[in-house]
């Protein structure tokens, strides 16, 4: 009996590549299939080719920031303590601050004696301020250049921007006296409050004892969300203003709107930079503040543009105790839903991180008009600094505008960053009913001042 063979007959029309596949065993692999595999394979290795393109982008030949701020305070003595920080900010030291408190005492009047650096100070006194810094890499030591503003700032044409001098070295004698080492053992406790309401939260206050605390209790203390990123700054290379030949005040009624013109030596002529309302100055923070069965109610209008708002209060008490045996409690309250203490987020924060930081709740969103100090953190013996910032967004603008076909590198002639914000300081419970209360006996205000003193900085 014979073996009856299954004999397989190749098709004539078989291809070569049908050939190969059927000589290692995949005979059962349709022709259509094999070109759909290859098909696909075409297609991943185009789409991998043009992941691989990455546009060149090269630095902008020259960079500009503009800062702005406005301030607003109801705290009596605010344009003393401007003055002062402005006066010893502009090279006096001491005698410089001793000057400005005075010119503040006359209420600030002047339109001069504006200082670099305003927008970042803690807003003691009400006003408007910008910080403007420009750098070229064609002209690293540029020592002066112009910015041509646009009518509305009331400013005149142009402002003057210069970089500072470098100040010369000077020789100073060691002292080689042997000084016998001094320690004292810190005291009191630093205590964080947060969240907005009448009560305080369950598990509240976190709290810290200076005296026992280790280095590790202070790590996971001090938590303080905040990444203020780099703005206008006035040093050799980067012309600055406001500054000593050019120190006059922003006006009230100011406005940033418009066209921006920055020339100088190495700066590109195509230099100019048009801002609209979101980059405008914004406008005070209308906070008004109300007392409720103990909590402390806040109450705002909408600012236009605002991203988020945040608000810290810090205040103190002292232990009843005096000469060494004193001590005292730092008390930090913020508006926050979770522990933060508040201090790296009263300034300019990214876009990015304002959206991501009000989804956590840290920030309060665009939308808020109100917020609560719960009743029982700042007790009647101790005082407490209210604090409010509004966020505004920051911009950036670069010419020529980036192409958008990845192929064609990206060299900017220039490129400006803005950011924006409003600050408002007070003490909590506000300022309204101060002149209601008798005055007290000098001796009185002096042994209360001090006890805020100490218990907020130490003896």
């Amino acid at each position: 009996m014979k073996t009856r063979r299954s004999v397989r007959t190749i098709p004539q029309h078989t291809s070569t590549i049908g050939l190969l596949f059927i000589a290692a065993g995949l005979s059962s692999l349709p022709t259509a299939a094999i070109a759909q595999t290859k098909n696909k394979a075409a297609a991943t290795k185009a789409a991998a080719s043009s992941k691989e393109i990455v546009q060149v982008v090269k630095a902008p030949v020259a960079l500009a920031y503009i800062d702005v701020a406005t301030s607003g305070s109801d705290m009596p003595g605010g344009n003393l303590m401007a003055g002062a920080a402005q006066g010893a900010q502009s090279g006096g030291g001491f005698f410089g601050a001793l000057s400005g408190m005075a010119k503040g005492a006359m209420g600030g009047a002047s339109d001069r004696g504006n200082v670099f650096g305003n927008t970042h100070s803690l807003g003691f006194a009400s006003g408007k301020y910008v910080d403007v810094s420009v750098y070229t890499s064609k002209n690293p030591g540029l020592n002066e250049a112009k910015q041509f503003i646009p009518n509305g700032m009331n400013l005149g044409e142009s402002l003057q921007l210069n970089a500072p001098v470098p100040e010369k070295s000077v020789h100073v004698p060691v002292d080689e006296t042997p000084v016998e080492p001094t320690y004292e053992k810190p005291k009191g406790k630093i205590s964080v409050y947060w969240g907005c309401g009448e009560t305080i939260r369950p598990g509240q206050p976190r709290t810290l004892d200076v005296a026992t605390a280790s280095m590790d209790d202070y790590a996971k203390f001090f938590v303080m969300r905040g990444k203020t990123t780099k703005g206008a700054r006035s040093q050799p290379g980067h012309p600055a203003w406001p500054n000593k030949v050019d120190d006059r005040k922003v006006p009230d009624t100011a406005s940033l709107i418009g066209q921006h013109n920055f020339v100088g030596n190495g700066i590109p002529e195509s230099f100019k930079v048009s801002l609209a309302e979101p980059q405008d100055l914004m406008p005070p923070i209308e906070l008004k503040q109300s007392k409720k069965d103990g909590a402390i109610a806040l109450d705002w209008k909408t600012i236009p543009h605002a991203r988020g708002y945040f608000v810290t209060v810090m205040g103190g008490k002292a232990d009843g105790n005096s000469g060494e045996n004193a001590s005292g409690e730092m008390i930090v309250w913020t508006s926050s839903e979770l522990a933060d203490f508040g201090f790296g987020l009263m300034d300019y924060q990214s876009n990015q991180d304002i959206d991501k930081w009000i989804k956590e709740k840290v920030i309060l969103p665009a939308s808020a008009t109100q917020c609560a100090v719960p009743k029982g953190i700042f007790p009647d013996g101790g005082a407490g600094m209210l604090r409010m910032i509004a966020y505004g967004s920051d911009a950036y603008f670069a010419y020529p505008p980036r192409p958008e076909d990845p192929k064609i590198a990206w060299e900017p002639d220039w490129q400006t960053k803005v950011r924006v914000k409003s600050v408002f300081s007070s003490i909590l419970g506000g300022m309204g009913d101060m002149g209601e209360k008798p005055a007290p006996k000098k001796e009185e205000k002096k042994s209360k001042a001090t006890d805020l003193l100490k218990s907020l900085f130490g003896n």
